[in-house]
């Protein structure tokens, strides 16, 4: 799809050659108009100095040559005469041997005719009574040079109209841009309201936007305001039905139900399941809530908090370290973030013997994680199956399958990919690539 300045471009482009050319050859045909009526008038002189120079003589009606100016009698002069009376014609001597065209009412003709030497004659004719006789003069006048100049001013003309009509669309360019540079401040503030440095739009724009922007705003208090709700309804629906889960795995646990094990069991594996599945649901759908305007995880914020906690937790002497470029902040919702390398570095904390790390970048395609260890790593055969939620290696270290399933879950949620390779460290190394997301491509 062409763009609005090119489209306004092409159409004021050619607005302006059409009229400029209307206007050219409409000044151009006046002038011609014009010039043509101011020689007709000099061709009837002519014609009437030709009348006077006719004279009676001992022969009869003669021509006195020296009354005639002087380009009557040079070679292809430029200007001739041709003077018909009874059975006689009279030619100038300018003509040579060559004949005027043929002119068949009087005045000035309106189709020029042709002349020696490729000429092009503006030809004027006049008929007069003289000496008891018909007269017709013929006066011609060599036009070619004016058609040159003719030739010469449409050259210069297209010259300058091409050179006013490239200032012009450069100034409408200019203007244009001018013009949607609000446009361009709102598609800015769409990429950082998208990457969380921002709730809303700002509202000082022009009046044309202003409409825009104020729904725009309208409906990203709507969204997190419906988004918030949801997220409260959720979590008191886990809260309403972890009660009588914890209720029916004590039931499970008396007496009555300890003669028979197999009851036993196969009912509180199956209160288990429900536990899992409902916080895995729950989970997936509290994740919908990403989108919410303004939501952003800042690491030089957030990371050395995490990494603290995890020390506490964890005393065994880890070292734990991270890394991010400056400023970097994740477009994603602070408390999901949180949860996802929670998740991740627990479990790296767990297997580890004495370091575990962080690494956090960013590109054109999106953001990079990866979370190593030195631990014992993970056989590749096993690597497929560790990510299915509750399925653990070792079941002395407890919820390690658990937590990357969650951290499979939020990955997916977020249309990224999650990998298991061997560390540098000697351990497992989980990397994890999520895409940009939509709005920030509006920036590229």
């Amino acid at each position: 799809m062409k763009s609005i300045q090119r489209r306004l471009s092409l159409g004021l482009a050619g607005a302006l050659l059409l009229v400029g050319l209307a206007l050219a050859q409409a000044s151009l045909w006046l002038f011609d108009h014009s010039l043509r009526s101011y020689l007709e008038s000099g061709l009837r002189d002519e014609a009437e100095a030709l009348l006077i120079a006719i004279v009676r003589g001992p022969q009869g009606v003669q021509l006195d040559e020296r009354r005639l100016t002087s380009a009557y009698q040079r070679p292809f002069s430029g200007l001739y005469f041709r003077i018909d009376f009874a059975e006689q014609s009279w030619r100038s001597r300018s003509l040579w041997d060559r004949q005027l065209p043929q002119v068949p009412s009087a005045g000035l003709q309106a189709e020029l005719g042709d002349g020696p030497h490729g000429q092009r004659l503006l030809v004027w004719r006049g008929d007069y009574q003289r000496y008891g006789q018909r007269f017709t003069i013929v006066v011609a006048q060599d036009y070619t040079p004016i058609l040159q100049s003719f030739r010469r001013i449409e050259w210069i003309g297209l010259g300058l109209g091409g050179g006013a009509l490239l200032l012009i669309l450069l100034a409408q360019r200019y203007t244009v841009r001018s013009a949607l540079r609000p446009l361009e401040q709102v598609r800015q503030q769409l990429v950082q309201l998208q990457n969380g440095q921002r709730s809303e739009l700002d509202a000082s724009v022009p009046v044309e936007l202003a409409p825009l922007v104020t729904q725009v705003n309208h409906l990203l208090a709507h969204t997190e305001d419906t988004l918030r709700r949801s997220r409260n309804a959720l979590g008191n629906l886990g809260h309403a039905l972890k009660t009588p889960l914890a209720v029916l795995l004590s039931l499970s646990s008396r007496a009555e139900l300890r003669e028979q094990p197999e009851l036993q069991s196969g009912l509180r594996e199956q209160l288990t399941q429900i536990e899992q599945r409902l916080a895995r649901e729950l989970g997936r759908a509290r994740l919908a809530g990403d989108v919410l305007p303004g939501a952003h995880f800042d690491c030089a914020q957030e990371l050395p908090g995490l990494l603290s906690t995890l020390q506490m937790i964890h005393p065994q002497g880890l070292e734990l370290d991270w890394q991010a470029p400056p400023g970097l902040r994740l477009p994603w919702d602070r408390e999901d973030m949180l949860e996802l390398l929670g998740n991740l570095l627990d479990n790296a904390c767990k297997w580890a013997q004495a370091r575990v790390a962080l690494r956090v970048a960013s590109d054109a395609g999106g953001y990079t994680l990866d979370i190593e260890d030195d631990g014992p790593g993970i056989a590749e055969a096993l690597r497929r199956d560790v990510l299915e939620r509750g399925v653990r290696l070792d079941e002395q270290v407890s919820g390690h399958g658990l937590g990357l399933g969650i951290v499979r879950d939020i990955v997916e949620a977020w249309g990224g990919s999650i990998a298991l390779h061997d560390s540098a460290l000697g351990g497992l190394r989980v990397a994890i690539h999520l895409p940009a997301r939509g709005l920030s491509k509006l920036g590229g």
